[in-house]
């Protein structure tokens, strides 16, 4: 049986740089209130699971991005994990990436490290230097974390997606010594139990400590990715967002799309298992001090056969199966 993990390995992930021609179109930028007001703290623009290696159009996902963002001027853009391999075939995504001159910040995937490379390798390839690190902006304080740890209490099946004690003692550390309303950013799912992060719960128990210890909600938001899936919830007063990949939702093994020709397939196999966004997706997210937090979301459409008629079950993950993130008016 052909699994996700394997097919990533075979070749050295030859499948990177396959482009097809498209005439280059935006996704629909979802209605909501202009954000940017005397109010606003910050804001930044966030993509998750863009998985160049694997897309036929990678260069043409990320450039729309980039653009938007060249145009919107956030304080930052952050990438939420499976960006790329560091292989020199995967260049031209960072040329891309650089035209936005801001600042930028990296979140490792699962999949970054595919073909056998390490963290530090992925991390020297983007021009970043930690796994997980803290910064502040425009009096918010951000948090990167790690989700790719074994575990250390047990064997888990696939990949790691684990956070160890000395990156926990770490957390706990930075959370306790900033007095900022803060931001979490994470590649696995808190909340998920389809291949989230195994110890979440541990993890979310935390950052209810450090509110009840601060005597007010310090950490308000935890973003995340991996899951390919659209969805919001609310635990205990903190607000968990999960941002849809900006390329595709992977149905898995027994599923085959008709979404494109043999041909197509012939040329990028694993798509077979995927349903591909028309479009990429991605959202502008802004925190202001009077408790606002506003995510500007974006969507497109399945790419070939409408998601209606694509022979799957739409609620398959629980979550219902969509190419959008929406747009949210959240209050901390």
């Amino acid at each position: 049986m052909l699994n996700r993990k394997s097919f990533l390995k075979i070749g050295g992930l030859s499948l990177s740089g396959l482009l097809v021609n498209k005439t280059i179109a935006a996704p629909i930028v979802e209605n909501i209130d202009n954000i940017t007001s005397k109010n606003r703290g910050v804001k930044f623009g966030v993509i998750s699971d863009l998985h160049y290696d694997l897309m036929h159009d990678s260069d043409r996902r990320a450039q729309l991005f980039i653009d938007t963002m060249v145009k919107e001027q956030p304080d930052f853009i952050i990438q939420l994990g499976d960006f790329c391999v560091p292989k020199p075939k995967n260049k031209p995504l960072l040329d891309i990436w650089s035209k936005f001159e801001g600042e930028k910040h990296y979140v490792l995937g699962n999949h970054d490290t595919d073909g056998g490379f390490s963290k530090e390798q992925a991390l020297a390839f983007w021009g970043a230097t930690n796994p997980y690190y803290s910064f502040d902006k425009n009096g918010f304080h951000f948090v990167v974390l790690d989700g790719n740890e074994k575990s250390e209490t047990k064997k888990i099946d696939g990949y790691p997606r684990s956070i160890t004690k000395k990156q926990l003692n770490w957390l706990k550390k930075d959370l306790q010594n900033t007095s900022l309303r803060t931001v979490i950013f994470c590649h696995q799912g808190l909340e998920n139990t389809l291949g989230g992060l195994d110890n979440g719960m541990e993890v979310r128990y935390l950052f209810e400590q450090i509110n009840k210890e601060a005597g007010f909600n310090k950490v308000v938001l935890v973003l995340t990715g991996h899951h390919h899936m659209n969805y919001h919830n609310e635990i205990n007063g903190i607000h968990y967002v999960q941002i849809n990949s900006s390329s595709y939702y992977w149905a898995g093994e027994d599923f085959k799309s008709s979404a494109f020709s043999d041909d197509f397939y012939k040329k990028h196999g694993i798509l077979r298992y995927t349903l591909v966004y028309e479009d990429p997706i991605w959202a502008v997210i802004d925190l202001d001090h009077k408790k606002n937090i506003r995510i500007q979301g974006t969507k497109t459409k399945m790419a070939g056969v409408p998601l209606s008629d694509a022979g799957i079950d739409v609620y398959k993950d629980v979550y219902p199966i969509t190419s959008e993130i929406d747009s949210r008016k959240l209050k901390y």
